[in-house]
């Protein structure tokens, strides 16, 4: 069986999913794409031989579409895709984060919930990435002990003038708010969010870079986050685990590392694209797998919940003068359970 999908939204990190899809996924075939900007859809329709519109609704009505693989429209317009694509019956994969607020998640939880069916997968890529995957082996299997402090961080080049203070969590350490409670496989019990008065030269009014994180979860694991999205030097992901009898650390991939003269080079991913090109190629193949066997396996739209809530407690932490928040989390459904 061939899985008929369509993209809505051809932006950035839509044009890189046309690509993945169609020249690097088995299994599926790209036969829509929708996007406002009419030069996109030509663009992109044209070269792939998929049907073109400047309607996202439109794309998901087509009896062509049998799945929406991807929905990369601006975060606020999610859930209008993710809601319709619900009520016609259609699994839908939505790049994270699923709403930008918990309400807006809820909204998509119920509905599902009353569908009685998962149809919705978070795109949080890097529980597909090899070594968060080994990472987390070790941990469930308690190789080296019981988990006690998680050290991480999360570093961009550079971010555009549109980034503010807030998208440092929002957009950011979203992230990490997913991918730890993941690892751990439990929630967090509060979380706390700190501007250090000492910041980069490369930041801006309407940005505090950069900004550091604390969260902890149920059982008492610290973690410490760095978010850092103007450091000029790369695209720098780490994340130390630090357990009773030893510690795993997350190993950034590498090509090549040079050695010559009392001097070692290794390369820094400039993007996210580069960095997490396995794990984006794994998630998708992974997705339209489990779509062919009617059950999805990847993250949830509960999953996209307890990130958004976490978001939120952080943030209010932040603007609240580094106050620690609890984290609290709404009933769970049993549709979740499995």
């Amino acid at each position: 069986m061939t899985l008929n999908v369509g993209i809505i939204g051809l932006g950035a990190m839509g044009s890189d999913h046309v690509k993945r899809i169609s020249e690097r996924t088995g299994g599926v075939n790209l036969v829509a794409v929708a996007d406002l900007n009419k030069a996109l859809v030509e663009k992109y329709s044209k070269k792939y031989d998929a049907k073109g519109y400047t309607d996202g609704a439109a794309l998901i009505d087509s009896p062509d579409v049998d799945a929406v693989m991807v929905v990369t429209s601006p975060d606020e317009e999610h859930s209008q895709f993710v809601l319709k694509a619900i009520e016609a019956g259609k699994y839908v994969f939505c790049e994270k984060p699923l709403m930008p607020t918990v309400a807006a998640c809820q909204e998509i939880i119920d509905a599902e919930t009353k569908h009685g069916k998962r149809l919705v997968q978070v795109g949080f890529m890097r529980r597909y990435g090899k070594g968060y995957i080994e990472m987390k082996k070790a941990i469930d299997e308690r190789q080296f002990g019981e988990p006690l402090i998680i050290h991480a961080t999360h570093r961009n080049y550079e971010v555009p003038e549109t980034y503010d203070t807030p998208m440092a969590i929002s957009n950011t350490a979203v992230h990490e708010a997913d991918l730890l409670h993941w690892l751990l496989g439990e929630d967090y019990e509060s979380g706390v969010t700190f501007l250090p008065k000492k910041q980069t030269k490369y930041t801006r009014s309407n940005l505090h870079d950069p900004q550091i994180i604390m969260l902890d979860t149920k059982s008492g694991v610290h973690i410490d986050l760095e978010v850092f999205v103007n450091n000029h030097m790369g695209y720098d992901i780490n994340c130390e685990v630090v357990c009773e009898e030893g510690t795993i650390s997350l190993k950034t991939p590498t090509d090549v590392a040079i050695k010559t003269k009392f001097h070692r080079e290794d390369h820094i991913p400039e993007e996210f694209t580069e960095r997490f090109k396995d794990a984006y190629d794994n998630e998708i193949q992974q997705w339209v797998d489990s779509v062919q066997n009617d059950k999805l396996t990847g993250p949830s739209s509960w999953d996209g919940l307890i990130a958004m809530a976490t978001c939120d407690a952080l943030g209010k932490s932040r603007d609240e003068g580094g106050i620690r928040e609890p984290i609290a989390l709404p009933e769970k459904p049993a549709l979740y359970n499995d």
